[in-house]
């Protein structure tokens, strides 16, 4: 004989029950994350459409039912279509990643630009590209292969009888830095043409991505963000520290080691693709925890306001100074850089 016990989370919500599934929906939640939804779909249709030729918004959905021009049909299904995918896709993993990070460390901080995972993804790309003159798919094996390594080293470096977050990002930091290092020696070393063009591509940018990186992108991040998904109620338990978790029936070291994997591969697919694009995987998930209303775990969520503010800096980056196109990381740098000034002065206030 079983009781089932309501918990009371003193929030509107939904409850769904059927024969295979049932679900408690937060009320608040949900319609935030509809509404991300709905302005992502806008977002995307004026980004089709703006850039140096201008397609009006009739016109850009006239292009997917085969009442446009030829031309207005090339420029946004050739031209921008793959773009705005890949910015989508690519927001949606970073900051899915962040929230996987921010939930493990429980600390808004941890973050896979902080921690160095994004840097350790960087350091496998920039050397093949620099001293191999590796192709595009050597390239983001080896962005995978160096995030997974890096980030085997840092929780190696940081473990003592378990994981804690501050002692993980002040580790990744330091990592962080000595990767850093090597990247600039590489650059050094490297021949000007080549250095040059690693630089641009490290600058995280969408602006020469081939059309054949949408296929393998959306395929990544599907799988690794299915693997933290998963995991979801395990993350759920760590979020209440790993004593708690391992009473709860959690293998915690197991689950750590999962997310752990499932964020850098997120990360890695996502370097490999533009390379690295920094603060949409710190500055996602803290949004939308402040747009529902909770902290924790909320891969949904952060997902859908990474691909947004992704989307929205790539657009930018593309259309405020034509006819020359910046590297999107410069946007998002921009922006990231007074929200992390502020998130410190917030959490300093704290002590």
């Amino acid at each position: 004989m079983s009781t089932r016990v309501k918990l009371d989370t003193g929030r509107p919500e939904w409850a769904l029950r059927t024969r295979l599934l049932s679900a408690r929906l937060d009320r608040r939640t949900l319609v935030v994350n509809l509404a991300l939804a709905a302005v992502i779909v806008v977002t995307a249709l004026v980004s089709l459409g703006v850039g140096d030729i201008f397609v009006s918004l009739p016109d850009v959905l006239a292009t997917f039912y085969g009442g446009a021009s030829r031309a207005d049909t090339v420029v946004v299904q050739q031209w921008r279509l793959t773009r705005v995918l890949l910015a989508l896709l690519l927001g949606f993993g970073l900051a899915v990643s962040g929230a996987l990070f921010q939930s493990l460390t429980r600390n808004p901080l941890g973050s896979p630009d902080v921690i160095g995972f994004s840097t350790g993804s960087y350091t496998g790309a920039i050397v093949l590209i620099a001293l191999f003159h590796a192709p595009t798919a050597v390239i983001s094996f080896g962005a995978l292969a160096s995030g997974l390594a890096v980030a085997a080293i840092v929780l190696a470096l940081s473990y003592r009888g378990g994981f804690r977050g501050f002692r993980l990002i002040v580790v990744g930091i330091g990592v962080s830095a000595v990767l850093s290092a090597l990247n600039t020696w590489i650059m050094a070393k490297a021949q000007l043409q080549v250095a040059m063009s690693a630089a641009i591509w490290g600058a995280g940018s969408l602006n020469s991505v081939a059309p054949d990186a949408l296929p393998v992108a959306a395929g990544g991040i599907a799988l690794f963000s299915a693997l933290a998904l998963l995991y979801g109620s395990r993350i759920r338990a760590l979020e209440l520290g790993q004593n708690a978790a391992d009473a709860l029936g959690v293998r915690s070291r197991n689950t750590q080691v999962a997310v752990t994997g499932a964020g850098v591969g997120l990360v890695a697919i996502a370097t490999a693709v533009a390379g690295p694009i920094s603060f949409i995987a710190l500055v996602a998930p803290q949004i939308a925890a402040r747009l529902t209303g909770r902290g924790g775990w909320s891969p949904i969520g952060a997902g859908l306001t990474g691909a947004l503010l992704l989307l929205l800096g790539d657009t930018v980056a593309r259309v405020a100074f034509l006819p020359v196109q910046l590297p999107v990381g410069v946007v998002t740098t921009s922006l990231g850089g007074l929200y992390l000034i502020w998130l410190l002065v917030r959490e300093a206030r704290r002590l």
